[in-house]
């Protein structure tokens, strides 16, 4: 198969890029675009380091196929803040120390923000529940949801 062409519309800005229709969107968001802070985990959709928000969805970008991404509405964790400033769950996980080696965290950060989009005060329950597909192996979480309720917090 040879490429095809197709835009999306990441961060605010349509991007056009020309890739095999089963390419993941993941990789041309990585390589593409150049767009590098969002991860591969696992590449099988069950770590969620690869997180993005796909037309104000939560999804896992390894399991996109871009032929599928095509038109679509795509925020990645470079889209989070605002004019250089840091998205409140940003901020929040700088205080908190709530990355450590830092491969999850822009899923997190992107998985959080999500959560707060859809529920603007869960309680611990909910912020559990809210980042229950993404893994991390460095933190033991704890730090990770101190970082969301004080985002909640202001």
């Amino acid at each position: 198969m040879s490429p095809e062409h197709y835009a999306l519309r990441v961060n605010g800005k349509l991007r056009k890029v020309d890739a095999h229709p089963m390419a993941r969107l993941l990789d041309v968001l990585r390589f593409d675009l150049q767009l590098t802070g969002t991860k591969e985990g696992c590449g099988e959709g069950e770590c969620g380091a690869c997180s993005v928000l796909m037309n104000g969805e939560l999804v896992n970008s390894c399991l996109i196929p871009v032929a599928q991404a095509d038109g679509a509405v795509i925020e990645t964790v470079e889209g989070l803040g605002e004019d250089e400033r840091l998205h409140a769950v940003q901020r929040a996980f700088l205080e908190c120390g709530g990355a450590q080696c830092g491969m999850c965290t822009p899923g997190m950060l992107v998985a959080a923000a999500y959560l707060l989009r859809k529920n603007p005060h869960p309680d611990v329950a909910a912020i559990r529940e809210g980042l229950n597909g993404n893994l991390c192996r460095c933190t033991g979480y704890m730090r990770i949801f101190e970082a969301v309720e004080r985002a909640v917090s202001g």
